[in-house]
């Protein structure tokens, strides 16, 4: 079993408007194998409270938009550290860089094939 074509159309978008909000290390997974409650996760970073905010605002709407979606949950919006939306079948984790490295999901997800994203913008060097 694979993601849904659904699923991965709405990571796309998804994944774009992150992009176009400066997000960094934008990564989708495809947990379908591993999970029953979801097809995706998409996990993405900003440097700054404001930034999680800006992109997770970006994401809702464009997936309202594209595909009258709006997310079922929403969970640390308050503290704009780790925003969590659940899809249903893609969930997106927004997270301030520094719970990206210290949570590390991507280590966690490493064994599930990864949902190969356009590079839209060329990650600055550090």
């Amino acid at each position: 079993m694979t993601a849904s074509p659904e699923a991965v159309a709405m990571t796309l978008a998804a994944a774009a408007a992150a992009e176009e909000k400066l997000a960094r290390q934008v990564l989708a997974f495809d947990v379908s194998e591993q999970l029953a409650i979801a097809d995706v996760f998409l996990l993405c970073s900003g440097n700054s409270e404001r930034q999680v905010d800006a992109i997770v605002d970006a994401i809702e709407e464009r997936l309202r938009e594209s595909f009258d979606r709006r997310p079922l949950r929403r969970e640390g919006q308050r503290d704009s550290r780790w925003v969590l939306l659940d899809y249903l079948d893609l969930v997106v984790h927004v997270q301030h860089e520094a719970e990206r490295e210290f949570y590390s999901l991507e280590r966690l997800w490493k064994d599930c094939p990864l949902i190969s994203l356009p590079a839209t913008r060329i990650e600055e060097s550090s």
